[in-house]
């Protein structure tokens, strides 16, 4: 038997298959480091420690979406290493905070598979559990993604489209926040005054600024999260493939918008869910990506007067600004849109 693993093919997936992911990942101050480095995030709560102490943190918390693509890459090499593309996510929410020192763990579960009409790929639907050293859940999502088959010839695993919640209620949306001392938060240094009664239902944010991806910081991020993907890194086969190019992340996108929102949402500290999200065209390198956001809903949090959620729906585009909002053309999406995402944030009351 060979000691290498080609990863999983779609015909070796079963629903109710719970997979046990490698490798544990102990998250430091250096992750941190190179995360920031990465992507320029600058929300005050995840930036400082004093300022989250302040606050009611015991220290700086870690950034929700490096939590989040460090459990995602623990379950690429038994989910997506044969993956055509990772398709969207439901579902998602952060149930606690995560610190420097905590070492991070993964499990999955199938919950749907379909096969596709031309038979050389397949869909495979997994919710993820992600946990902490004490095994306390820090973070559930499913996702679905596109999979090859090792035999075109090979019956299907199985035959079930799961349903899946559109919307996360309120109720579950502070689970990963502490509550926190209002007075205490100085608004001057988490760089604005807007707070949660500040935004109205409908408005739209261009959050200006646009930054250019390059091949080697798409592949380190990536590689920080342990993710080993070949369309990421494998030049050599993905010339052969139908881009002729790296892929880069989708991840990688979603932590560029969310750095990019800072510019017209500073308060919104904490990604406390994400609803659904679909990433609608590939990204290569020496694109420049710009974002913008919509108020979609606004929630209070039962039993709290400290903060409350917005839900946001953040567009992301390729060299194109997002000063007249692009997204659709009737049923269309703009060509330009990357990402559609739709996420529930916690901000000051």
């Amino acid at each position: 038997m060979p000691k290498t693993s080609p990863g999983n093919f779609f015909e070796d997936f079963r629903i109710g298959q719970v997979i046990r992911h490698a490798t544990p990942r102990t998250v430091t101050v250096g992750d941190v480091a190179l995360y920031t480095g990465l992507f320029g995030g600058r929300f005050a709560v995840q930036s400082s420690d004093a300022f989250a102490k302040e606050v009611g943190y015991p220290r700086a918390p870690i950034d929700d979406l490096l939590v989040f693509h460090i459990v995602f890459g623990k379950t690429v090499p038994d989910v997506s290493l044969n993956a055509v593309a990772n398709l969207g996510y439901a579902g998602c929410y952060f149930r606690s905070p995560v610190y420097p020192g905590d070492t991070l763990t993964a499990l999955s579960e199938v919950i749907g598979l379909k096969e596709n009409s031309s038979r050389k790929t397949g869909i495979v639907y997994v919710r993820t559990t992600g946990f902490n050293q004490n095994s306390k859940p820090i973070l559930e999502y499913v996702r679905w993604v596109m999979v090859r088959k090792r035999d075109e010839a090979a019956p299907a695993p199985g035959d079930h489209v799961p349903r899946l919640p559109t919307v996360l209620e309120a109720k579950v949306l502070g689970e990963a926040c502490p509550a926190l001392d209002i007075a205490a938060y100085d608004f001057a240094l988490a760089g604005s005054d807007y707070r949660f009664g500040d935004y109205e239902v409908g408005e739209h944010i261009d959050h200006v600024d646009g930054v250019t991806v390059e091949e080697a910081e798409h592949q380190t991020a990536t590689r920080l999260y342990q993710n080993t993907a070949r369309i990421h890194f494998d030049l050599f086969s993905a010339k052969q493939g139908r881009f002729g190019r790296r892929l880069i992340y989708g991840g990688h996108v979603i932590s560029l918008a969310r750095a990019l929102s800072f510019n017209g949402l500073a308060n919104a500290f904490h990604v406390a869910a994400i609803n659904g999200g679909r990433h609608v065209a590939p990204l290569f390198a020496g694109g420049t990506i710009f974002a913008w956001s919509e108020i979609l809903a606004k929630a209070e949090l039962p039993g709290r007067d400290d903060v409350g959620a917005l839900r946001l729906r953040t567009v992301a585009t390729s060299d194109k600004p997002c000063g007249d909002f692009p997204l659709k053309t009737g049923e269309d999406y703009d060509p330009a849109v990357l990402l559609d995402l739709d996420y529930w944030v916690l901000m000051p009351r």
